[in-house]
C-alpha cells in the first residue's frame, strides 16, 4: 500500500518511477451532524473508504483533508469548522501543483461532503489547464453508482445525517454515533418546491434532514460494501486511462497549419 503519510521521499520517487502514476485525495468536512453523530462523519467516511481502496489498487493515498465548504450549515450549531469556497479552491490547486511536481499524472479527488462539489470542480479546471496532460477526476462518495446514490437519497432529497450516513457510521465508526439520541433525531426534508437553496438553519430544526432512526449497522455494512466495490472498480479504470486524443493544450490549431 502506498500511503504518503508513511512514505519517505525516496519511497515516493521509487513508486512513481515504477509506474504508480495515480494519487487519490480523500476530502471530507468538519461540521455538525445533528444531535446523534460526530462532526467528523464526512471525513471519516472519505478516509476509511480511500484507505481500504488503496489497499487493493496501486494508487498513492494522500493525507485526508478534514475541512470543506460547510458554510451553508450556518453558525446555529457549534462544531462546524468551514472553509470558504475560494479557500478550498486554492487548497486543492496548491495540493495539485505539488502532486504534479512529484511526477504523478493522475489525481482523483474523492469527495465526502456534498457542497464541496463546486469548489473542487473549480480546482480541477485550474489544474488541468495549468499542467498540460494532468488528468484530474472528481468523484463523490454518495454518488459512486446508482445503487449507492439510491441508498443515500432514500429518505430525503436534501439529506444530511440521515439513514444512510448514520448506518455507515454504525458499521464503520460506532463510537461516533449517540444511540440514545436516535429516536428523536428525525427531521423531514422541507426543501420540496423551493426555488432558492436555503442554508440548513432555515431547513432543519436540529441539523438533520432524513430519518436516522431507521439506520442499522447491517444496512451500513451493505452500503459500504457497495461503495468499496464501486470505487475500486472506478480506480482500476482510472490507473489505465489515457486521453481520447493527444492534442497539446497550449498549441493553437492556427500554429500548426
Amino acid at each position: 500500500m502506498y500511503d504518503l503519510h508513511h512514505m519517505t521521499w525516496e519511497d515516493v520517487a521509487s513508486a512513481v518511477q515504477a509506474g504508480v502514476q495515480t494519487a487519490i485525495l480523500p476530502i471530507g468536512a468538519t461540521e455538525q451532524h445533528g444531535p446523534h453523530m460526530g462532526c467528523g462523519m464526512d471525513t471519516a467516511i472519505a478516509h476509511t473508504l480511500c484507505t481500504d481502496v488503496a489497499a487493493q489498487v496501486p494508487v498513492i493515498l494522500l493525507p485526508t483533508l478534514p475541512y470543506g465548504c460547510s458554510i451553508g450549515h450556518s453558525r446555529r450549531w457549534p462544531g462546524t469548522l468551514a472553509l470558504n469556497p475560494k479557500t478550498l479552491i486554492d487548497v486543492i490547486s496548491d495540493i495539485g501543483d505539488w502532486v504534479w511536481s512529484a511526477g504523478i499524472r493522475r489525481l482523483v479527488l474523492v469527495n465526502g461532503h456534498v457542497t464541496n462539489e463546486a469548489p473542487l470542480r473549480c480546482g480541477l479546471e485550474m489544474l488541468r489547464a495549468r499542467h498540460d496532460g494532468f488528468m484530474v477526476a472528481l468523484v463523490h462518495t454518495a454518488r459512486l453508482s446508482p445503487r449507492v446514490r439510491d441508498a443515500h437519497f432514500q429518505d430525503a432529497d436534501d439529506w444530511h445525517a440521515n439513514d444512510a450516513e448514520t448506518a455507515l457510521m454504525m458499521a464503520l465508526h460506532p463510537d461516533m454515533v449517540r444511540m440514545d439520541k436516535l429516536s428523536d433525531a428525525d427531521d423531514p426534508d422541507r426543501t420540496d418546491g423551493c426555488v432558492f437553496s436555503h442554508p440548513v438553519n432555515r431547513t432543519s430544526l436540529n441539523g438533520v434532514t432524513g430519518r436516522p432512526s431507521d439506520a442499522t449497522a447491517e444496512k451500513g455494512s451493505q452500503l459500504y460494501e457497495w461503495m468499496l466495490t464501486d470505487l475500486t472498480a472506478l480506480l482500476q479504470k482510472a490507473i489505465h486511462e489515457e486521453p481520447p486524443l493527444e492534442q497539446p493544450y497550449y498549441q493553437s490549431v492556427l500554429t500548426t497549419t
